[in-house]
């Protein structure tokens, strides 16, 4: 069994339990925060065999394998690291680090202590996102046009006071680092590496110190242009997050309050009933296996073949890469303007 432990017992914790105890060789080995009501409380929920307040317990338990990383984001560069000096294998949550120079310090670390790094990553794994990455493996679009990514969704004032670090740009990041980053992963394993980015951010409604509002324009190496909307700002509730790509033999949208319903599948060569068919497929389970189970598998399965994971850290690094160029281009925009 490869026994994990869990750093951070807030509410994306809950998803790594779920995810642990579904995962045949995976098993929940203990649980740390140093919020000792919080970890107690999370402990009696989940019947969590084994807690402590203390990292460097977790750190010096040698039957602990992986540490799951659900700590805030501005933590866990410096927590992947010193679980890596540990000889720990590491699950980390979005967005792996806010800067370039904590990510790579993050892949360093793993590399020189050998052991494993995962992002999580979980948009990947949804059904109808997985038959759409094969449609553009299988070449079925053709060259690409242009490609759509929205996140239209709400995040109250309410949510961002639960706690000091939320929308803080040292701890937290706004809707492209939290919520959207997974829509930027998304783009960049679906249509590879990006040439340029102009972009425009804004905080409107929400108090905090980062962007609320974001829309940005690609350019990617393939010669297809892309159009990011994410906002947490829509009124009253989560209303989009979709995804749609159009090339000259091909037009597919995913969509739906998240990602994961096939809103139209249209290709060359393909029959309407052959396509009506993959539809009601998809959309039958459009949720699937949870990803982040498919996370804790995946790392169970890399560490016992000793292969890398099938979400590395340098494909982390890349989508905080995306969000990081969106906010410099943002800012390149503001001066410039009089």
């Amino acid at each position: 069994m490869i026994q994990f432990a869990i750093v951070g017992c807030g509410h994306i914790a809950a998803k790594h339990v779920e995810a642990i105890q579904s995962v045949s060789g995976a098993n929940l080995h203990t649980v740390c925060d140093t919020n000792r009501n919080n970890l107690l409380q999370f402990v009696e929920l989940y019947g969590v065999p084994q807690w402590t307040t203390s990292f460097e317990d977790i750190l010096n338990d040698p039957t602990v394998d992986v540490v799951s990383i659900c700590t805030p984001s501005g933590t866990h560069a410096h927590l992947a690291i010193q679980a890596a000096q540990a000889g720990k294998h590491v699950v980390v949550e979005k967005p792996m680090a806010l800067s370039l120079e904590d990510a790579d310090a993050m892949i360093r670390a793993c590399r020189k202590h050998h052991v494993k790094l995962t992002v999580v990553h979980p948009n990947r794994f949804r059904p109808a996102v997985m038959e759409l990455q094969q449609a553009v493996k299988q070449g079925l679009f053709g060259k690409f046009s242009h490609i759509n990514s929205t996140v239209r969704w709400n995040r109250g004032q309410g949510y961002y006071d639960t706690a000091s670090w939320r929308g803080t740009k040292l701890m937290d990041g706004g809707v492209l680092m939290n919520q959207a980053i997974h829509s930027m992963d998304l783009l960049l394993w679906l249509m590879g590496p990006i040439h340029n980015v102009q972009a425009y951010t804004a905080t409107m409604l929400r108090n905090i110190e980062c962007e609320d509002v974001a829309v940005a324009l690609l350019n990617f190496e393939n010669g297809a242009v892309g159009l990011v909307e994410a906002a947490t700002t829509i009124y009253p509730k989560n209303y989009e997050e979709s995804i749609s790509l159009f090339g000259e033999t091909g037009s597919a949208v995913i969509g739906g309050p998240t990602a994961n319903w096939i809103k139209h599948w249209t290709f060359e060569g393909m029959s309407k009933e052959d396509a009506d068919s993959l539809i009601q497929r998809v959309n039958e389970d459009p949720f699937g296996i949870p990803g982040h189970q498919h996370i804790v598998a995946d790392m169970v399965e890399a560490i016992v073949h000793d292969r890398p994971p099938v979400i590395t850290g340098e494909d982390g690094r890349n989508a905080l890469k995306l969000v990081l160029d969106i906010y410099q281009a943002a800012e390149h925009y503001k001066s410039t303007v009089v």
